[in-house]
């Protein structure tokens, strides 16, 4: 019997990075996406909706095994950890949630393609009910940026990002956030059965090399 696949084992520089913060280079990734607005604390809101669609899509996908529909090349994974790209528009601040922009997100293993995406978000809609018209198929391509893993309440998140921003002065780099280049926060506890002071979240923010006389460092 073939091995289970687990992103977070086999990419371990992506998924499971220390406290201290390090460069990094993203590769291209295939997600499902959803973009929304508004507070992602609020139950039954527009991002816990947002959560149902996705790990509906990944568990049609990943149960794909026992059905009829036979996807070329399948292999059996652990559905990848919960991500999330986050910004609030100019004027916003960070305490105010309702503002908050998002793009929630979950890796999609290699032999999912355009074609398997639209059976699985059918499958989805035709079989639970469940609304997926905002489901996209979402390839993205982070390149280098500083990450480090926060251990602790979401809301603490601010002490180990000015770690982050003390490591990118020190090491010559800018940050760059953008409109295709947001901070992104990969989720590797469940909330609902994790202490809030033992949540384990990665932390990353794009970043370039600063030019120095003309030059990239």
């Amino acid at each position: 019997m073939s091995e289970t696949k687990d992103y977070k084992k086999e990419f371990k520089s992506l998924y499971l990075p220390k406290t201290t913060p390090v460069i990094i280079d993203v590769p291209e990734i295939t997600f499902v996406a959803i973009a929304g607005k508004g507070n992602p604390n609020e139950k039954e809101g527009e991002y816990q909706r947002a959560l149902g669609v996705l790990y509906g899509i990944q568990y049609t996908i990943k149960m794909s095994k026992k059905g009829k529909y036979a996807i070329d090349g399948y292999f059996d994974y652990v559905v990848p950890p919960l991500e999330g790209l986050w910004w609030f528009n100019e004027g916003e601040t960070v305490s105010a949630k309702s503002k908050y922009n998002w793009i929630s997100l979950i890796r999609l293993p290699e032999f999912v393609n355009e074609e398997v995406f639209q059976w699985a978000i059918m499958e989805v809609c035709s079989k639970k009910g469940i609304d997926t018209q905002d489901a996209k198929y979402m390839k993205f391509s982070e390149g280098l940026c500083v990450q480090c893993l926060h251990i602790g309440s979401y809301d603490s998140e601010l002490e180990t990002l000015k770690r982050m921003e003390s490591f990118c002065e020190e090491n010559e780099l800018l940050i760059d956030l953008n409109d295709n280049r947001r901070h992104h926060e990969i989720y590797l506890s469940d909330p609902r059965k994790t202490d809030v002071s033992k949540l384990k979240t990665v932390l990353r923010i794009p970043v370039k090399r600063r030019l120095i006389f003309g030059k990239t460092n």
